[in-house]
């Protein structure tokens, strides 16, 4: 008996998240994923989090997710620098703090005789793979965004395909397992123009030193992405095991419930509202937790809204630092004219919202987090992209999934209310509604055949378990991404670039 409960303290996996919402709650669903299992799981982000979830619900970190521990450490900066406007002095602070940071918290955690079986990073801490060599500790990545970033950034970044230049600023970006890109489809830190600095070195770091990875997991499924995922396997492969939802989204046990934290405290009344609105009615609006939008584009949704007199929910999350000319605010008069059309909420129960019978579409900024939620939700999207992989997941809406339209922009950046209009009108009303909805029901059945016991993603968080933890002779086979298979460490590390 002693030997067991020895063994079984041994198989420990810390997480490591970048410190931001949409990042740390995938990593705490494959937590929950890998303790269902019987591995030990623990999650180690900076403390701005620890400060946000906090203020957000009263509760210590110990009471928000249960089954896992969370730890913090500090990324250099003060806990009311604005992190959002000074991204780049953000992650130069992180890269340059966090690493010691994150030893010093694992000697005071990990002392012998635990032993931790992997640290699992994603890609904006890629310092951490460093800190796991450290230790000869075996490192994973979770990719949090869809493989055909992945791809798209792998070859990029290894100089494997052509993307535009500031020299050709417009070229048309062929890539095998996807659809040609143009400028408007492809991630912003692959553009010649792109502001942030950090995030192409960053990625740059990354994907010319994927040796520093034993594995690399998706939050994604086979079926959703199962070209550019056959297209990486001679490359680098990536193994799906996604999707990284909510266990009320997949139909399943709620034993793998309470796997997130929310930095921004719920506007819960909206459920009651939702429940008075007939079926398939409610235009959900919403933006994620990062995005502010400039007046005149808030202004083109308002109007939009108006017009089209159907009911509506729009997530405005007041910018955490004062913003110039009223952007990310609601136009004048605008919740006097429509307090009987919609309602408009701070910050939502997303999760609940999007599973709602009165829910009928979704004008999303196509953050990945809030694409995987809709489509296990099997509704309909209307796309408008901001920023980093947001316009890739927009064209993969539109031509891959085929499950939403895309709001187009105006030559001048700016977006029209006529053209939202014409959006909400198609994927609510005639043929192309109806097709778009069978789509999007087909995709969340394919969501749950993956993740349920013998699918495509649970075969591979089996797999994974069984590699960290030394036991890979359980189950004859290799992990399955398609018409090709790979045999785990000793293929990836060949095919390094």
């Amino acid at each position: 008996m002693a030997q067991a409960e020895e063994k079984k303290e041994e198989n420990h996996v810390l997480l490591v998240a970048f410190s931001s919402q949409g990042h740390i709650n995938p990593m705490l669903r494959l937590g929950k994923r890998l303790a269902a299992r019987g591995i030990h799981v623990t999650l180690a982000t900076t403390e701005i989090a620890r400060h946000r979830m906090l203020k957000s619900s009263g509760a210590g970190p110990a009471d928000l997710v249960t089954g896992i521990e969370l730890l913090f450490y500090s990324d250099g900066l003060s806990l009311d620098y604005d992190r959002k406007t000074n991204l780049d002095v953000y992650m130069d602070s992180l890269g340059k703090h966090g690493p010691s940071n994150l030893s010093s918290l694992i000697k005071e955690h990990y002392p012998s005789p635990k032993k931790l079986l992997s640290l699992v990073t994603n890609p904006f801490v890629p310092w951490v793979s460093d800190v796991a060599a450290e230790y000869n500790i075996p490192c994973a990545m979770l990719w949090i965004q869809p493989c055909a970033l992945y791809a798209i950034y792998y070859r990029c970044f290894n100089k494997l395909s052509a993307f535009p230049t500031l020299t050709d600023p417009d070229m048309v970006v062929e890539l095998p397992g996807l659809p040609s890109m143009e400028k408007e489809d492809l991630p912003s830190f692959v553009l010649p123009n792109n502001p942030f600095g950090s995030f192409p070195k960053l990625f740059s770091e990354v994907f010319q030193g994927m040796e520093k990875f034993k594995w690399v997991l998706g939050n994604s499924f086979y079926e959703l992405e199962k070209h550019v995922i056959d297209s990486m396997c001679e490359l680098y492969p990536i193994r799906p095991i996604g999707p990284l939802v909510p266990p009320t989204l997949l139909g399943q046990d709620q034993e793998l419930e309470n796997a997130s934290v929310d930095m921004w405290k719920s506007d819960e009344t909206c459920i009651e509202w939702l429940t008075q609105q007939p079926p398939s009615s409610v235009i959900y609006v919403s933006f994620g937790s990062i995005v502010v939008l400039p007046a005149k584009q808030m202004e083109a949704i308002a109007t939009a809204l108006k017009n089209v007199k159907r009911p509506f929910l729009w997530v405005v999350k007041p910018p955490e630092f004062p913003t110039p000319d009223g952007a990310g605010q609601l136009p004048s008069r605008f919740l006097e004219e429509t307090k009987d059309q919609g309602q408009v909420v701070c910050w939502s129960p997303q999760t609940r919202v999007l599973s709602h019978p009165a829910v009928a579409c979704f004008i999303t900024h196509c953050g990945w987090n809030s694409l995987l939620e809709t489509i296990c939700s099997g509704i309909p999207l209307i796309a408008y992209p901001q920023w980093t992989d947001q316009p890739t997941n927009a064209k993969l809406i539109v031509d891959v999934f085929k499950i939403g339209v895309r709001i187009k922009k105006e030559v001048d950046g700016n977006i029209s209310s006529e053209v939202i209009e014409k959006c909400i009108e198609e994927v609510m009303v005639g043929p192309v509604a109806e097709q778009l909805r069978k789509n999007a029901m087909a995709l969340k059945a394919e969501a749950r055949k993956a993740v349920a016991a013998g699918g495509s993603s649970d075969e591979n968080i089996r797999l994974f378990v069984e590699e960290i933890s030394g036991d890979s002779s359980k189950k004859d086979g290799s992990p399955k991404v398609g018409n090709l298979s790979y045999e785990g460490e000793d293929k990836v590390s060949d095919k390094g670039v």
